[in-house]
């Protein structure tokens, strides 16, 4: 499945268990070798939601949380609550379209995580011609960027040098932004998988951000290259994703 080109494979072990490596992700995740995917999900039983998620970037690692992700497992499984490490989410088919309710989001220093205190709305930091990020947690860590040119700034060359840097402990998704006519263009550098078509998680820190920073008004169409997302998020509450869950094909692989 993809969610406006982010693209999962997803393998359901709810009913027989399946032992997941990170050799074994990366084997899947590979776009030669394997099937190929942005990310890996599987899903197992829960007992406090209809069913656990859990998130494998390209690269093997596993990770707390997906939007994209969450959108293609409620459309394809119907459930309307998912477990994550990120926190627990909520979700519902509407129409060709899924609205996905994430975590509240995080602001704290250590929430994000940082290594150490700082402030986050924005950071007093810098990379090359990006600076002072505003760090958001939504289930996941993010730093946030805002341009007035998306095409001046080039995310794939600066993106792996702040998603690696020592003040992230636990890496961290880069985005970079800009807002035009009250909506946001977005692309996003994705900690494991690299620069993605869309990011579910990344549309809505940067939503976050960009309504914190009264730049935005809240529900805010957020463009990216794979398509458009619908954010409606107000302080002290979840944050709540709308947009396009896309079934692609099904099939078995022999894991040995």
């Amino acid at each position: 499945m993809h969610g406006l080109g982010n693209d999962f494979v997803i393998l359901d072990a709810r009913d027989e268990p399946l032992a997941m490596t990170d050799a074994l992700a990366r084997h899947i995740a590979d776009r030669r070798e394997g099937i190929g995917c942005d990310q890996l999900i599987l899903l197992e039983p829960s007992a406090s939601a209809d069913l656990k998620m859990r998130i494998f970037n390209a690269d093997g690692s596993e990770v707390e949380s997906c939007g994209n992700a969450t959108r293609c497992v409620v459309k394809l499984t119907g459930a309307a609550t998912v477990e994550t490490a990120g926190g627990m989410l909520a979700g519902s088919a509407e129409g060709p379209e899924v609205e996905v309710t994430l975590v509240e989001p995080r602001f704290e220093w250590d929430a994000i995580p940082l290594a150490y205190p700082m402030p986050t709305n924005p950071m007093p930091m810098g990379w090359e011609n990006l600076d002072r990020p505003y760090a958001i947690n939504v289930g996941n860590p993010h730093v946030v960027f805002f341009v007035e040119d998306l095409e001046d700034a080039d995310i794939e060359g600066i993106g792996p040098g702040i998603e690696t840097d020592p003040v992230f402990p636990e890496r961290v998704n880069v985005n970079v932004a800009s807002v035009e006519g009250g909506a946001i263009r977005l692309r996003t550098f994705e900690r494991g998988a690299g620069l993605t078509r869309a990011c579910g998680t990344g549309a809505c820190a940067t939503a976050i951000a960009a309504i914190r920073a009264r730049l935005v008004t809240s529900p805010v169409t957020v463009h990216m290259a794979g398509g458009d997302l619908t954010i409606a998020w107000a302080p002290g509450e979840p944050v709540r994703m709308r947009g396009s869950a896309t079934h692609v094909f099904k099939g078995t692989i022999d894991l040995q």
